[in-house]
């Protein structure tokens, strides 16, 4: 079944008044995707020095392109808004204190799997499992995991890794890439039998793994990171400390305890480097708990799966053991909203808003996650006018939301104020040409407008972003050869058409030689 989805992202005034009145056809920014045609960094032969941060982000770029397009990639808005919040955080730290040589534009993204897992690509890109997710009792625990993966880009740990290798080329890399693809894929529990990026290590011939000392020093800047953001500074060894329990116990070894050995020295190094920092206590985000619920929801892959989380999250509120009860409800409401029960969703995310307030002790408290679950279920329940409403209070009050500027869209298009969808779309776009789901709305929305040129162009965008080329080039030539396209923007098309077959050649040559 198709998951609950909530796309979005708000522009800030700035921006929004700045971008209010740009066309994309006519901008100097066009139809431009982020994935321009332009030599590959050198990467040398291998043998000295480290990749270079540009030749690295452009190898992220190219595996997130083949991930995007796997069914288990979460490109739920409210998930990736919360993560990369706590990342933008905790790399703010990293800046503060100087920790390693650069620090990349960090992109974190979900994986429906129940597994414990995480892993860093190369470039700042970081994924994290909705087990992994779910497992964690709160935000700091979380935060820490986040902070190692990120510890490992920061001290640079695959480009170095890759740069041992003598033979070592960008052929061979892709290859590695690719064989990662195909162990998340097959959700292998083991990624590091063959081959392993980010905490795992980046195998070589299945011969390279990050060492020990690697992981003493993801530990260590993960660490600084984590104190350095305020949260809680034991949360980084705590979490280790359980998961390490629990294999014990089940004799069951999660799969972050396999791919993330937890010795014994590191669990007692991260705890008294906790000791010997100053304690604060640590402001937990409400968002969090909202979140992990969430991530328990979007695991579902059968409504039979819903009803189960339904059952669940009930026997936690009756039997007292949810860790947020506010939470439960939420994440009871969001699994009936997905199985169509808009009344009962109704009424639980009402429990929901109501032990949120008295927890913070605010009869107008709210946050994103409730915020945009009530204005889903007003576009589900047809009620066009309250969803619209819901939407412009929530983007005031959340300019910065993704997933309310997403559920925005989608009551706009609803109500079929399909020109205020469009103009919202084109502006989404300009600001994040990266985001696929932005195109979407824009072809979607430019398709009931009868915008046949702007609605080709927009797929092309967003199935370039795939890394469908094919499909790609097809939708630009259909929008080339629209009667309403003038001669500037042809010129543009035809500028865009070279740049994405350019690019399509580049990769085919890629794919071969690794054959």
């Amino acid at each position: 079944m198709e998951p609950l989805r909530y796309l979005a992202e708000t522009p800030d005034d700035e921006i929004a008044d700045r971008t209010s009145g740009l066309n994309a056809l006519e901008s100097p920014v066009g139809f431009k995707s982020p994935f321009f045609i332009q030599p590959l960094p050198n990467l040398g032969d291998g043998s000295g020095g480290d990749l270079s941060p540009a030749a690295e982000r452009k190898l992220g770029e190219r595996v997130m392109r083949e991930i995007r397009s796997d069914p288990d990639y979460i490109d739920d808005w409210l998930l990736v808004d919360y993560l990369n919040a706590v990342s933008h955080r905790l790399a703010s730290a990293a800046q503060d204190q100087f920790l390693g040589g650069y620090v990349p534009n960090f992109e974190v993204f979900g994986v429906r799997d129940p597994q414990i897992n995480a892993f860093s690509l190369p470039g700042g890109f970081i994924g994290v499992n909705t087990g992994l997710i779910q497992i964690t009792q709160t935000e700091s625990e979380l935060a820490s995991v986040l902070g190692h993966e990120m510890g490992h880009v920061l001290q640079r740990h695959i480009a170095r890794s890759i740069s041992q290798q003598r033979h070592a080329g960008y052929t061979a890399l892709a290859g590695l890439l690719f064989g990662v693809l195909a162990g998340l894929v097959a959700h292998s529990a083991d990624l590091g039998e063959a081959l392993a990026l980010g905490s795992q290590a980046l195998a070589v011939d299945n011969q390279l793994r990050f060492s020990r000392t690697a992981e003493h020093e993801a530990d260590r800047t993960g660490f600084r990171m984590l104190a350095g953001a305020g949260y809680d500074p034991y949360a980084m060894a705590e979490f280790f400390r359980r998961l390490d329990a629990a294999s014990h116990d089940s004799g069951l070894v999660p799969a972050y305890a396999r791919t993330h050995p937890l010795t014994t020295d590191r669990i007692a190094d991260m705890e008294d480097r906790a000791r010997r920092t100053p304690y604060r206590q640590p402001k937990q985000n409400p968002e969090y708990f909202f979140v992990r619920e969430r991530a328990i929801v979007l695991q579902a892959n059968w409504p039979s799966d819903l009803r189960e989380d339904v059952r669940r999250f009930d026997a936690d509120i009756q039997m007292q053991t949810a860790l947020n009860p506010a939470a439960s409800w939420y994440g009871k409401a969001a699994a009936q909203s997905m199985l169509d029960e808009t009344a009962d969703a109704q009424a639980s995310l009402a429990k929901a808003q109501a032990l949120f307030r008295a927890q913070t002790h605010d009869e107008n408290a709210d946050s994103p996650s409730l915020a945009v679950l009530s204005v889903h279920l007003a576009v589900q329940d047809g009620r066009d006018a309250d969803a619209l409403r819901l939407a412009d209070a929530a983007r005031g009050r959340w300019p910065q939301s993704n997933a309310v500027v997403d559920v925005q869209l989608e009551a706009l298009l609803h109500a079929r104020r399909f020109t205020q969808a469009q103009a919202l779309a084109r502006q989404q776009t300009v600001k994040a040409p990266d985001e696929p789901a932005w195109w979407a709305y824009l072809a979607e929305a430019s398709d009931k407008l009868g915008d046949s040129a702007t609605e080709h162009r927009a797929m092309a965008e967003r199935l370039a972003l795939r890394g469908a080329w094919p499909a790609a080039t097809e939708h630009l030539k259909a929008a080339a050869l629209d009667k309403s396209v003038n001669f500037y923007e042809a010129s543009a098309i035809q500028a865009r058409l070279h740049q994405m077959e350019a690019q399509y050649k580049e990769d085919q040559k890629q794919k071969d030689d690794l054959n």
